[in-house]
């Protein structure tokens, strides 16, 4: 299906924290780019995640952070949301009828050190015993508390922009934090990294440094015209990422984080299952898993 040059207007959701702006801009720019008559209105929408300052897990977890986007695409007031696909909530946790309709190129996946303005810099190894690490992500504190068990992982909230500055502040009731670069890369604060943390042992979240465009399941308008705007590569790995998620992982601690990345090289679609982090602070990489091929990529194979 082809889009209809009769469709005049385009309602677009995302949420106000000047990263979203920054990744809703430069998608608008490209929409316009190919669609110069289309009339773009973009409604920022707060979730119940930017609302709430405890921690997410009082209110549903991630998907506090979509939620509301959600409910305003299932009742027709917008086309479609945008929002870090790391941020979405996995398959088993989400509202039916929405799917993804165009994905952006991907972004560097990796995470970050970061340390209040003015102190030198150093590595997770070399903090002293005991220096409290902020991150609001399951998986970060998993792979502190595995990785770096002389670390002590708190919970922080907020957008990058206040937490960083809440860093520099020293009201953040952390020494350092960790961030992802590419959310750093989209503020033009890339420089705030102290050390990129090697993907080789700490793993990436599934979807990291991936935007992407949601739409209604049923809404073949907006999916026609947001399907040449797709980068075909990202969306082999959204979609092996995504499908990850959705294995069933058997383990007798409560306290569990799931990672996987993949990458596009010359083989078959070869997936794995999602990497683990448990209470015992062991790191469990998944192992292959049989798959089809993917259109548009010869193959996938764990980053």
């Amino acid at each position: 299906m082809t889009f209809s040059t009769t469709t005049k207007s385009f309602r677009l959701g995302t949420r106000p924290s000047p990263m979203a702006m920054e990744q809703t801009g430069r998608f608008a720019r490209a929409l316009r780019l190919q669609y110069p008559d289309l009339d773009l209105e973009v409604l920022e929408i707060t979730s119940e995640g930017d609302q709430h300052r405890g921690p997410l897990a009082e209110i549903g977890g991630k998907g506090a952070f979509t939620r509301r986007a959600d409910q305003y695409l299932l009742d027709g007031r917008i086309e479609a949301t945008i929002a870090c696909a790391k941020d979405i909530p996995g398959p088993h946790d989400r509202a039916p009828g929405i799917v993804a309709g165009a994905v952006l190129p991907r972004e560097d996946v990796a995470d970050v050190l970061v340390l209040p303005a003015g102190q030198p810099p150093t590595t997770l190894a070399d903090l002293p015993p005991g220096t409290r690490v902020g991150t609001s992500a399951p998986r970060r504190a998993a792979l502190l508390k595995a990785l770096y068990p002389r670390l002590v992982p708190v919970p922080i909230r907020g957008n990058a922009d206040t937490r960083l500055r809440a860093l520099d502040e020293r009201t953040m009731g952390a020494d350092a934090m960790i961030a992802a670069l590419a959310g750093l890369r989209r503020l033009n604060l890339a420089d705030r990294a102290a050390q990129i943390l090697d993907l080789a042992v700490w793993l990436p979240a599934a979807g990291a440094g991936i935007v992407v465009i949601e739409h209604r399941a049923d809404d073949h308008t907006t999916r026609a015209l947001l399907a040449p705007l797709t980068h075909a590569p990202t969306r082999t790995l959204f979609d092996a990422e995504r499908a990850a998620l959705a294995f069933p992982v058997k383990s007798a601690c409560r306290d569990l984080a799931v990672a996987c990345s993949g990458a596009v090289q010359r083989c078959r679609l070869q997936p794995r299952r999602p990497a683990t982090v448990g209470r015992n602070r062991r790191v469990t990489r998944g192992q292959p898993v049989s798959g089809r091929r993917a259109r548009g990529c010869r193959g996938i194979s764990p980053a």
